[in-house]
């Protein structure tokens, strides 16, 4: 039998026309076991690819019973819920990484990145934002944009309010999934496919976007943009930015070191090696033009950024007299402050 990528069922929204707004996987799989795979198929009559199949209460029953016997309790056990929804429930096989063609697809790849299944840029999500519906966000849940008006009147005319807190193709993260061991003091500025390493604190102005995150233990007060990936032990200082493959970084993948640290103010367009400074309020693109120093500070040549990138123990820094770019090799490593970072 071929194996499956991957396996979520979900329960979400749907417009008055029946397309799919937004869908919660309570917990989604990675490579399921071959025994998952053949109780969905001969409950389902799945018969390979990518698809997203609307289920109803009677075969969410016999897909309990199925699973149940294949020893996936867990998946099992979602089914027996799900049969007592009002909403539309869907099965999301995923035969292979391919790109997303269908909302519910879409959703359950931004589920195994939050989940901490897969990590950024190792899951195709070409074409995402063409696949995702604008979405209005609200306290009764997401609300197709055309039907939003009569749905404020609606309320209006029920004596309360409806509260849209965003207008956009991707939720907030913790309305989906909480990682364990991180602390987010606005839960806002996570956006859903967040890769969220435990032991990591986002603070009030850090952000992060879909298929980026941080791998461990690191302080996001700065922005990590599509694509970036800050490895455990670094930190992002107050307003400082990243630049992602959809903010100007065309196809570069910024990822930051171990024991790194941007500056306030900084920003970064090339990859950092492990035990890197950027002064605060430097930005640093690949075309930057560098002056390299010695061990003694003394000028040894120019180069542009992107020919450091990736290399470990660099301090870039601006001279404060000449304006110039400099970089020297800094030998003492950001140690961070355990009780800073702790998150229980």
């Amino acid at each position: 039998m071929t194996a499956l990528y991957s396996f979520g069922l979900g329960i979400g929204t749907q417009n008055n026309s029946g397309n799919w707004l937004e869908v919660y996987y309570p917990q989604p799989l990675l490579n399921p076991e071959e025994s998952t795979l053949f109780a969905i198929k001969s409950v389902l009559g799945y018969e390979g690819g990518n698809t997203a199949i609307n289920i109803t209460a009677e075969q969410l029953s016999k897909l309990a019973a199925a699973l149940s016997t294949a020893g996936a309790s867990d998946q099992a056990a979602i089914a027996r819920q799900l049969q007592q929804s009002a909403r539309p429930v869907v099965a999301t096989l995923l035969a292979g990484d391919d790109a997303p063609t269908s909302v519910p697809e879409g959703y359950l790849k931004l589920h195994l990145l939050s989940h901490r299944l897969v990590k950024p840029n190792t899951t195709n999500l070409t074409g995402l934002f063409s696949v995702l519906r604008n979405v209005a966000w609200t306290n009764e849940g997401a609300i197709d944009i055309e039907e939003l008006p009569t749905r404020q009147l609606q309320a209006r005319l029920a004596g309360s309010s409806l509260l849209v807190d965003s207008i956009d193709k991707f939720p907030k993260m913790v309305d989906y999934v909480v990682p364990a061991g991180v602390r987010i003091a606005d839960t806002a500025r996570v956006r859903l496919g967040a890769y969220i390493g435990e032991g990591t604190t986002i603070m009030h102005e850090g952000f992060v976007n879909f298929n980026a995150g941080t791998e461990g233990t690191s302080m996001v007060e700065g922005r990590i943009s599509q694509g970036v990936f800050v490895k455990s032990g670094s930190d992002l200082g107050g307003g400082s930015s990243t630049m992602g493959t959809l903010s100007g970084g065309g196809n570069i993948i910024i990822t930051i070191g171990h024991q790194c640290l941007l500056g306030a103010n900084s920003g970064l367009g090339i990859p950092l090696g492990d035990r890197c400074t950027v002064e605060a309020g430097l930005y640093i693109t690949a075309g930057t033009k560098v002056t390299l120093l010695d061990d003694q500070s003394q000028p040894v040549g120019q180069t542009k950024a992107r020919e450091l990138a990736g290399k470990d123990d660099l301090l870039f820094r601006r001279n404060s007299s000449t304006g110039a770019v400099e970089c020297l090799t800094n030998k003492s490593t950001v140690e961070l402050n355990e009780a800073l970072h702790a998150s229980n």
